[in-house]
């Protein structure tokens, strides 16, 4: 099917805005022999993203015996990307322009606890007015299972269950949204932030706030599953009567102890992955661990499987990591949508 013609002016900018933020600069003769794009419609584009300030002159380039050619650079504040995350004690958020760089970073009130969609709705539309650019893209993260933009599984939340989110502010707002869980988000920053080129397998391990769960990345690939319920780890069953989210609450209550009884627990959840999925890596909040539990955990592991099967256990920054995901959501957006 023939693309329309509003397709096709968003495929060319988005390969405009792509090659300039990955390459700093280019000339039209530049950005017509690499996009393999008309010189016309190259000049047409770049003239009218120039007089929209969403490009700047860079100056001219040396003449190869013509006229000096101008080279263009992307304006990377010409739109903002809002990152937001629900959590039970607190809503943190990040606004940043499409170079990544932090604009405004600050936490709010929890909205799940307090004022749920209103709160949230308040919440963003507050942030809006704080940025002096044009805000093109949202990118929310829940703790709970998502499909579609649509939160179908987060316990403990009634007036989030079955709220589509992306449906609701896109309409409210006018701005494309991307709405993801926040193991997956978390993986995927880890997984940028190590810039492995590999395809990388990593499981990214909370136990968190609101109960454990599980990112996967598999192969490059963040896996989501078939109905979207991977990660919720807290179902796997353990010890004959209770499943592992059980298991992790029930030791939570057991005095002093309990710390080396969660131990086990994840320990055999750690073979199990070391089994079925094989990963190079498992992740944990360094806010949960340490690197001497890390250590335990690897000894424990060994009695379930073999040691060499064992994947690397690692710390890492799970908030920074949550809000790196989506930030790497809302970019693609960002560039992708916001068309005039």
């Amino acid at each position: 099917m023939k693309p329309t013609p509003k397709l096709m002016k968003n495929i060319i900018l988005f390969q405009i805005r792509q090659f300039l933020l990955e390459h700093g600069s280019a000339t039209k003769v530049e950005l017509r022999d690499q996009l393999d794009i008309s010189f016309p419609t190259i000049s047409k584009f770049l003239d009218q993203m120039e007089k929209d300030g969403e490009v700047i002159s860079a100056g001219l380039d040396e003449s190869s015996g013509g006229r000096r050619p101008k080279r263009y650079t992307y304006n990377p504040n010409y739109r903002f990307g809002l990152a937001i995350f629900l959590e039970k004690n607190e809503t943190n958020y990040i606004l940043y322009n499409s170079l990544g760089e932090t604009k405004i970073e600050g936490k709010a009130p929890s909205v799940l606890k307090d004022g749920g969609r209103a709160a949230l709705t308040n919440l963003i539309e507050s942030l809006l007015k704080t940025s002096s650019s044009k805000v093109g893209s949202i990118a929310i993260g829940v703790p709970g299972a998502v499909q579609n933009g649509k939160i179908f599984y987060i316990p403990g939340y009634e007036e989030f269950e079955g709220f589509d989110i992306k449906g609701s502010f896109e309409k409210h707002f006018g701005i494309p949204v991307v709405v993801e869980n926040d193991m997956n988000a978390a993986v995927l920053g880890f997984s940028h932030k190590k810039k492995t080129k590999d395809n990388p397998s990593y499981i990214y391990l909370y136990l968190g706030q609101n109960g454990p769960g599980a990112g996967y990345m598999i192969n490059g690939d963040v896996v989501r599953g078939k109905t979207f319920f991977a990660g919720e780890v807290s179902f796997v069953p353990f010890y004959n009567d209770r499943n592992f989210g059980q298991t992790i609450e029930f030791m939570s209550n057991q005095g002093e102890n309990y710390r080396a009884s969660q131990l086990d627990a994840i320990s055999r959840l750690v073979a199990t992955f070391g089994a079925m999925l094989n990963p190079q890596t498992i992740i944990f909040s360094k806010n949960e661990m340490n690197l001497e539990m890390l250590n335990q955990l690897t000894d424990q592991s060994s009695k379930y499987i073999p040691k060499e099967h064992i994947p690397e256990l690692t710390l890492s920054d799970w908030e920074q990591d949550y809000l790196q995901g989506l930030q790497l959501l809302g970019l693609d957006l960002l560039i992708k949508e916001g068309t005039k």
